[in-house]
């Protein structure tokens, strides 16, 4: 048995958080999948996992080994994928993250119509609003809806991206027009928990200034489903992605304002890592998505 099997064994465990759950998402048994990490053990001479009956978690060279032995297999696999190009064989798996904003909203579509094209791809996806490290958790890509800062990544900008602050005209016609961002302070603002800002609000002057403005209100939840919701209602102002917003601004539920303080720049990113060989299902994956958001941009 050769170290590499044992190797994409013990990154199957791992990533599946336990033997019996990585047994199934791959088809081998768990005793097989055991005796793999146990060879490799032995092989390196360190324990790499702590097993009990209720408990699974890594060591601290375990830890080590995992993000390296990751960071390996993927350029193994990149490079096969490379060698197999020239034949446009698409096909293997590609471990995404993106936020829960994406997946919801219709743009969510976009991985759903990958999958009807590219039926050899699998496509497992995880959902998760915080910055997920891709390296450290080994994932291939990320779907980012922000303005990008991290220049150590690969980045693609899919589609533009900002967000509009709501209101309803009820909610207008009872507290007022907010005419600048310092206004909305003093009024009712719901607050979307999965935004990085919470309930200090950003803001730009002509200038390009970054500032804040505090905001409370009678509701705090973290789906930007639920906080539009609660903008339609006429529960208070809300910050709201464009393409969450667009639907309720054009129906005339709710009113974008204060557009000019806006910070501007965001936009609908794809993420990955730096790779020597980059696999070709990534390659096709991301040109699938930018022609998809080109397609639907007037939608």
């Amino acid at each position: 048995m050769d170290t590499l099997t044992r190797m994409r064994a013990f990154i199957d465990v791992v990533e599946a958080e336990g033997f019996s759950a990585a047994a199934r998402k791959i088809g081998r048994s768990k005793a097989l999948l055991s005796k793999y990490v146990r060879e490799l053990e032995d092989e390196l001479g360190a324990l790499l996992l702590n097993r009990t009956t209720r408990q699974f978690s890594l060591t601290e060279v375990g830890h080590t080994y995992y993000r390296r032995a990751s960071e390996i297999v993927r350029e193994i696999d990149s490079l096969a994928d490379t060698v197999r190009d020239s034949s446009g064989d698409v096909r293997g798996r590609i471990r995404l993250t993106a936020p829960r904003t994406f997946s919801d909203a219709p743009i969510g579509q976009s991985l759903i119509d990958f999958s009807k094209e590219h039926p050899d791809v699998v496509l497992d996806i995880h959902l998760d609003d915080r910055f997920v490290d891709l390296v450290e958790e080994g994932y291939d890509l990320a779907i980012r809806i922000t303005r990008l800062e991290d220049s150590s990544m690969i980045a693609k900008r899919l589609a533009p991206f900002s967000l509009k602050i709501c209101g309803s005209p009820d909610l207008i016609a009872r507290t007022g027009r907010p005419e600048r961002p310092q206004d909305l302070s003093r009024m009712p603002c719901i607050v979307d928990t999965n935004g990085r800002w919470l309930s200090n609000w950003p803001f730009m002057r002509e200038n390009g200034e970054m500032f804040s403005v505090p905001v409370s209100g009678p509701l705090e939840a973290n789906s930007p489903l639920t906080t539009r919701a609660a903008a339609i209602a006429g529960l208070g102002f809300a910050p709201l992605p464009d393409f969450i917003a667009k639907p309720a601004l054009e129906s005339g539920e709710l009113v974008s304002l204060l557009d000019d303080w806006v910070p501007r720049g965001g936009g609908i990113f794809a993420v990955y890592p730096h790779r020597r060989y980059l696999p070709v299902k990534i390659r096709v994956f991301v040109d699938f998505l930018a022609q998809w958001f080109r397609k639907h941009e007037a939608d």
